[in-house]
């Protein structure tokens, strides 16, 4: 990834109801660190999209906020939530500019904890380091972030994928990648031309190449 994703990408991929990033469940690998006692404090959920994170957590007890720069993102998610009975909080907020001062910047008190399911891997190397200050911006020294991207590797996939080496350059100053491994990340192949690629069915769920960091805050 050189460029970052267009917004009009997003927004067209949830009035077209295809986002191959959202499976009605919450991500196994954000699960897991749940279940293990990782995730604490008060939490950001960054690029929420459909908000599966947050309801998953707001419904274990966390004090959890999901973001997104998508109007259509925030919408569905509200609307899941409101359909799950889950009091489940969201804002339209770009991850780039969180902290500055700049509309749906300010989030109130710093973060503990920060959910970053494959939203990193969208943007391009400029933009991969505004994300690592605005992120630091935003949480106390201290802070965790669990970050899940898709990953470059020989394995078939699809999606934005990136090098670990991208996570390890944009995380740097006021920041220590604690651990980085190969994991899954769970997505539907809807498009024809994926599912070919995977040798499944279109609209089939897959489990692609991933990173899974955990990142400290100095």
């Amino acid at each position: 990834m050189t460029e970052t994703v267009g917004r009009e990408i997003f927004e067209s991929a949830y009035a077209e109801g295809t986002p191959d990033w959202v499976i009605g469940q919450a991500q196994p690998a954000v699960v897991e660190l749940e279940q293990a006692g990782r995730i604490t404090g008060r939490v950001l959920d960054a690029g929420c999209g459909a908000g599966e994170h947050t309801i998953h957590l707001a419904e274990r007890g966390h004090d959890v906020l999901g973001i997104d720069f998508s109007d259509g993102a925030i919408a569905l998610a509200r609307r899941i939530a409101a359909e799950r009975g889950v009091a489940a909080t969201f804002r339209v907020a770009d991850a780039l500019a969180l902290g500055d001062g700049a509309a749906g910047g300010d989030l109130g008190a710093p973060f503990d904890t920060v959910v970053d399911s494959a939203l990193f891997h969208v943007f391009g190397a400029a933009d991969r380091r505004r994300y690592a200050d605005a992120l630091h911006r935003v949480t106390r020294t201290g802070a965790t972030v669990h970050l899940v991207a898709l990953a470059e590797t020989e394995e078939p996939g699809f999606g934005p994928r990136i090098s670990d080496s991208a996570i390890r350059e944009a995380f740097t100053d006021g920041w220590t990648v604690d651990e980085l491994t190969a994991h899954r990340y769970r997505a539907v192949a809807h498009s024809q031309e994926h599912a070919d690629g995977l040798g499944v069915r279109p609209g089939e769920l897959v489990d692609l190449p991933a990173w899974l960091a955990r990142i400290r805050r100095h």
